[in-house]
C-alpha cells in the first residue's frame, strides 16, 4: 500500500487538517488503514511515528464526533442536560 506523503504544519507535526470534513465512517476507515499499515511492520521508524500521530488525531476526531452524536440523541430523547 502506497501511503500519501505526509504534510507538515508549522509545529513540525503531521497536518491533520481536513478531519472535520470527514464522516465518522471515513475517520474509522482511515484509522483501520493506518493500523493495518503499522501492523505489517514493513515501514520505517519515521513513517511509523507519522502514522502513530495520524492515528491519534483520527481517534480523537472520531471520539469527538461520536460524543456529539450521543449528546444529540440524548437531547432528542429528552434525557440530557442542555
Amino acid at each position: 500500500m502506497q501511503e500519501e506523503a505526509t504534510e507538515w504544519n508549522a509545529m513540525g507535526e503531521p497536518d491533520n487538517s481536513g478531519l472535520d470534513d470527514m464522516t465518522f465512517e471515513q475517520l474509522v476507515s482511515e484509522l483501520e488503514a493506518v493500523a493495518s499499515a503499522m501492523d505489517r511492520g514493513d515501514i520505517g521508524i519515521e513513517e511509523a511515528a507519522d502514522l502513530y500521530g495520524r492515528a491519534g488525531a483520527l481517534h480523537a476526531a472520531a471520539a469527538a464526533r461520536l460524543a456529539q452524536v450521543q449528546h444529540r440523541l440524548a437531547l432528542l430523547r429528552g434525557d440530557a442536560p442542555i
